[in-house]
């Protein structure tokens, strides 16, 4: 039976990973956006095309994120915009919770200029900047290795 001291809530993991983030605002991270730092959107397909893309960021799932971004993973999946480990990374989602954790993730990878929007997609929409619809998808690639959004 597992040992209950050492289990922690989602919240506490959270609030652990926030800890080590500079978090940004929609308006730092279009900011930031603008002088270098790119954004990644881990979002669903489905979200995606529901709601609409961050026009430059780069769709990588949450699902993949690890494997297209580490440096050490395997190459042919390693996304080619992902150029070292001192780049910026914005990561966007829904809402601001999951990529706090991802963005925690990717820190211990080495990505030490890694961080997430607070609020997600929705906080960005909702300070009314720039959202495009989402591009087809296509099959032919493989998730996480396409070009930025239009």
């Amino acid at each position: 039976m597992p040992d209950d001291t050492s289990r922690k809530s989602i919240d506490e993991l959270v609030r652990e990973a926030r800890s080590r983030l500079d978090r940004l605002t929609p308006e730092e991270a279009i900011a930031a956006q603008r002088t270098g730092a790119l954004l990644i959107d881990t979002r669903s397909h489905h979200e995606r095309s529901r709601f609409g893309v961050i026009p430059g960021s780069l769709h990588i799932p949450l699902s993949v994120l690890e494997w297209r971004l580490d440096p050490d993973a395997d190459p042919d999946y390693h996304n080619p915009r992902i150029v070292g480990l001192e780049q910026r990374l914005v990561l966007v989602c829904g809402h601001g919770y999951s990529t706090s954790l991802a963005a925690a993730r990717l820190q211990e990878l080495g990505f030490s200029h890694a961080t997430d929007l607070i609020g997600g997609f929705t906080a960005w929409k909702e300070q009314e900047l720039p959202v495009h619809p989402a591009p087809e998808i296509d099959d032919a690639l493989v998730p996480g290795m396409g070009s930025p959004d239009p």
